[in-house]
């Protein structure tokens, strides 16, 4: 599936963009992402955040009540975002080098999409 090497995060990535309220529960969080297939959610914070399937799963091997338990809690705030004209190699290098699996997706000032290892891996395979 290699087209070039000069393929684009707006090539593949992830859209829309899903996202999720910080004061959500981590079973809300866990619904939306198996609804939509997807395993990072976007949170609605300032600064926004991000939560994935690993921190729901992390939420459930320590035995907290997911359904009691806040996005806020378990969220990654601050995260790293790129820009949808990046170079794929580029945020590939970016992942490894920061031991992260998704990215969100920046225009300007909007979340327009979200880029995962799964989409690099496949567009570089």
């Amino acid at each position: 599936m290699n087209r070039d090497s000069r393929t684009r995060v707006e090539e593949v990535m992830s859209t829309p963009l899903e996202t999720i309220s910080s004061s959500a529960s981590v079973t809300e969080a866990a619904q939306v992402m198996r609804d939509h297939t997807i395993s990072a959610l976007v949170v609605t914070s300032s600064p926004p955040g991000i939560v994935t399937s690993t921190d729901v799963l992390g939420v459930v091997a320590d035995g907290r009540d997911p359904a009691e338990t806040a996005v806020r809690e378990v969220m990654t705030a601050g995260v790293e975002s790129v820009p949808p004209d990046l170079l794929i190699e580029e945020v590939a290098a970016m992942m490894t080098s920061l031991g992260i699996k998704h990215l969100p997706v920046v225009d300007g000032d909007d979340y327009v999409g979200m880029v995962s290892s799964t989409d690099v891996t496949a567009e570089l395979a």
